[in-house]
């Protein structure tokens, strides 16, 4: 198998299931650079088949996975994490021409990504049972952590790289083996890669499964994933609207899921804030890879006070940020992943201007790249401002409020609840409302977009449930309970 290289074209394009590089099907598709068109690679187009295959793979190679020693899956970990280290220009360079990912959010992506693997390299050791007290003599009685089994990774085109790791390393660390099906907008950058990595660290063949699928064709692959009894849980990235059809599958199939959905996310800016500290946050929060990721601002709640200064300055910064081609390293701002996500996007803003909303910066489109647009006085019946739908792009909605009580009654009314903000310059109030908010996550003084692989991120409410980190230990083990009985017991039969 040939490494991904910095050239014109991305060169992973088949499956691979049980350590093996599968030889293309009868049918392809096109994967294309959202940016300008063009054909990056062919890719094999999967379905049932496949997807038996590889669940099998997984199967047979679970118990040794997990019987093998935590040192050895450390080992593993730590190589792969010096395989992504090694191979970071070359994976920047397809998440650029594959997902429109800007330098910066594409560097950021491999990073969290090695951070992630060295971490998790330690995570076998935490799984520990306790001994429990009994009331029968003679019982002694244990709860120990086990392993699910298969899992089934489903993962998103957003946050390609890291993501994908995310789905993998969270369940392998704690001894399950994994089948992972990517986004068909991101075949490469959302698994083919990590096989590529994983099969080059000495993963043994079968603990990490790819399957690939071309537009419309990932119903065939979830239904094996849910009819089948060997796979035990999904775990699923993506949009609330796939989550519920995914939840209710899993539900008749009595099949655990883990959910990672979207986000409405509000910023409070209280008048004691450090006013550039704000809009600097502000801005890499609702514009960083053009908006496309679950954590992104979309509301920011500025009190009176200081509502017109920071507009102004969050005009002034806005305007700066350089956009077009991804692989410029000067461009901040890269394209859509595709034409409908811009129609989406340009939609809902016009519908804001038709309403009434002012347009501070931005509402154009230059092909699919879609300048930030921060938008002031959106009536609350706009799309973009109702909250019940996320809209994934640089858009952000700008809103005076009187004081902090209002600000949080405005920011709680969205049916999400994954990540929030609130500067100010009084920690003490700031702790005090971050305890209020019915979200994940409560970032005081910092942008609703950060990530650390080791944080339990994770949301409430429409944004799903499960949490990442190590705590990811609780949605992938489950306890058994094992009990030692000495002499003969007394029975009422």
């Amino acid at each position: 198998m040939t490494s991904v290289q910095t050239g014109p074209a991305i060169t992973a394009t088949t499956h691979y299931i049980n350590g093996c590089w599968s030889e293309h099907g009868a049918r392809t598709f096109s994967d294309r650079n959202p940016f300008n068109g063009e054909v990056v690679a062919e890719i094999a187009t999967g379905g049932a088949a496949e997807a038996e295959a590889a669940v099998a793979a997984a199967n047979a190679a679970f118990p040794a996975w997990a019987a093998m020693p935590p040192i050895e899956r450390q080992r593993l970990f730590l190589k792969a994490a010096d395989v992504t280290e090694r191979r970071l220009p070359m994976i920047v360079h397809s998440l650029a021409i594959e997902t429109g990912s800007s330098a910066a959010f594409a560097n950021f992506q491999v990073q969290w990504s090695i951070n992630l693997l060295r971490q998790a390299a330690s995570w076998g050791y935490l799984p520990c049972g306790e001994v429990l007290p009994s009331d029968t003599p003679g019982r002694f009685a244990m709860a120990v952590r086990k392993p699910l089994g298969v899992v089934a990774g489903f993962t998103p085109w957003n946050g390609a790289f890291n993501l994908a790791w995310r789905t993998a390393v969270l369940p392998m660390a704690f001894g399950n083996t994994v089948v992972m099906k990517p986004s068909e907008e991101a075949p490469v950058s959302a698994g083919l890669l990590h096989a590529e990595i994983a099969e080059e660290a000495g993963f043994p063949p079968g603990s990490l499964n790819v399957v690939v699928h071309g537009p419309g064709d990932a119903g065939a692959i979830a239904d094996v994933f849910m009819a089948s009894p060997a796979v035990r849980c999904i775990n699923f990235t993506g949009s609330a609207a796939t989550a519920r059809i995914l939840a209710e599958q899993a539900g008749r199939a009595l099949k655990p899921i883990v959910l990672e959905l979207g986000g409405y996310n509000p910023m409070i800016v209280l008048s004691d804030a450090d006013l550039t500290h704000a809009v600097n946050a502000t801005v890499f929060g609702a514009f960083f890879h053009q908006g496309q990721v679950c954590l992104c601002t979309r509301k920011v709640l500025v009190e009176r006070p200081i509502h017109d200064a920071f507009i102004d300055a969050l005009a002034a910064k806005t305007v700066t940020l350089k956009s077009g081609d991804p692989t410029d390293p000067r461009t901040i701002i890269g394209p859509l992943i595709n034409d409908r996500a811009v129609q989406q996007v340009h939609q809902r803003v016009q519908d804001a201007i038709a309403r009434g909303a002012r347009v501070v910066t931005g509402a154009k489109a230059h092909g699919r790249v879609y300048e930030p647009t921060i938008l002031a006085d959106v009536p609350r019946d706009a799309v973009v401002t109702l909250g019940s739908e996320e809209t994934f792009g640089p858009v952000l909605v700008v809103e005076a409020v009187d004081d902090a009580e209002e600000a949080l009654r405005r920011a709680q009314t969205t049916p999400y609840g994954l990540s929030a903000a609130i500067m100010t310059g009084d920690q003490d109030r700031g702790l005090a409302l971050a305890q209020r908010f019915d979200t994940g996550i409560v970032h005081v003084n910092g942008p609703t977009l950060v990530g650390e692989p080791s944080l339990p991120n994770g949301g409430v409410k429409d944004s799903g449930w499960g949490r990442s980190g190590h705590y990811a230990m609780e949605d992938f083990t489950e306890i058994r309970l094992i009990t030692l009985n000495r002499g003969a017991g007394q029975y009422p039969i």
